[in-house]
This record gives structure tokens, sequence and C-alpha cells, in this order.
């Protein structure tokens, strides 16, 4: 049976972008299920302890810039810093995600193309036309899922993969959690690589 590791993520986050692609092949490499589970960031934060970027300090608010410009070299990417439609409600498009994994759909190929779509095309994530052509680009029912994504079922299966997430320990985008320990950041991802590669025991913060 295939090791599973669960991905919380929200479409929105540039973090989520910036590393998603790396952690697909790292994911193929260990044949990895991926159990992909969209949050909405927002109120996982109030939770956790966790502020939306405008409500951070603006010591915070400038260093986030220069990650952002060390990371989109280290990655090799092209994106806009500051696009037209972020930060933008991301209910729609995860929504989408949650509806195709409901559907027992492969949401990844969508969630490429939102990605780029946000941080490279400038695209309106919160636009159903705009989120439908980016799941029929992507091979998937963009009409069908465009019109679950906000009912009442798909809301619920937010909603529960939000509680998942708090009861996993996780506090923000993109968080991969294997055997119950959590990876946060894409700059964790190759410490995700090590600790599949050696095969070690989960750590815990119980030492």
């Amino acid at each position: 049976m295939a090791r599973q590791i669960d991905y919380y993520f929200s479409l929105q986050s540039p973090w989520a972008y910036i590393g998603h692609a790396l952690f697909e092949d790292v994911a193929a490499r260990h044949q990895l299920k991926v159990n992909y589970k969209p949050v909405l960031l927002i109120e996982v934060f109030s939770e956790t302890g966790g502020l939306p970027l405008a409500k951070r300090h603006p010591a915070r608010q400038r260093y986030r810039m220069l990650e952002l410009q060390r990371w989109r070299e280290k990655r090799g990417l092209t994106f806009n810093y500051k696009p037209k439609f972020f930060p933008g409600d991301p209910r729609l498009a995860d929504g989408v995600a949650v509806a195709a994994v409901a559907a027992g759909l492969n949401p990844e190929p969508f969630m490429r193309r939102a990605f780029v779509g946000l941080w490279e095309q400038e695209l309106d994530l919160a636009d159903p036309a705009t989120v439908t052509r980016l799941a029929n680009e992507a091979g998937l029912p963009g009409e069908k899922l465009i019109a679950q994504a906000l009912s009442p079922e798909i809301a619920a299966a937010y909603e529960q993969n939000r509680q998942d997430a708090i009861a996993a320990g996780v506090f923000g985008s993109p968080c991969w959690v294997l055997d119950g320990e959590v990876f946060w950041g894409q700059d964790r991802i190759e410490l995700l690589a090590d600790a599949l590669k050696s095969g070690r025991k989960a750590y815990t913060s119980e030492v």
C-alpha cells in the first residue's frame, strides 16, 4: 500500500504556489498517495495565532517581499510579487479542488493552472468563468465542479479540512503531514524529502 501524505494549502497562497511543483516531484519519486486538503487560511490563522497579511507588522510585510524575491530566484520561477487579484476570496477555486477530490478526481492539474493563473497571469480566481476555464484546461468537468464548489456539501468538506488541519497542528500554507509529523512551508520540502529517503520514524514535539 502506498504511503500517504496530507497536503494542506490554499490556492491563493504564494508559498504553496512556489513549492507545489517541487513537492509533486518528491511525492512522485517516493510514490506517495497525496490527500489534497484545501483550507480557508483566514480561519486557520484565527485559531492558531496567525494574522492576515494586511494586519501583520510592517517589518514582517517587508521581510515577506524579500523572501518572495529570494525564492522566486531559488525555484527558477517568474511571477508577480503583487498580482492584481491578490489577496482575493479563495473559496471558489479552493472549492473546485475540494469538489474534484469529493468526486474521486485528481485536482492537481487544476491546482497547477490556478497557481500559475493567479501568480503569473494575474487571473481572478474568484471569477467563475475563469475558474471554469482553468478546470476544463486541466481535463476536469469545470461547469460541474463550479456548480458544486459553493454547495453545502462541499462547504462542509472544506470545513472538515479546516478541522483536520487544526487537529493535525497545521497553521499555514502549504503544510504537509506525514505520519503525524508536520512540515510547514515550501522551504521544508527538502526536509520532507530527507525524511522520506531515510525512512526514519516521525519526529514529535515530545522529546
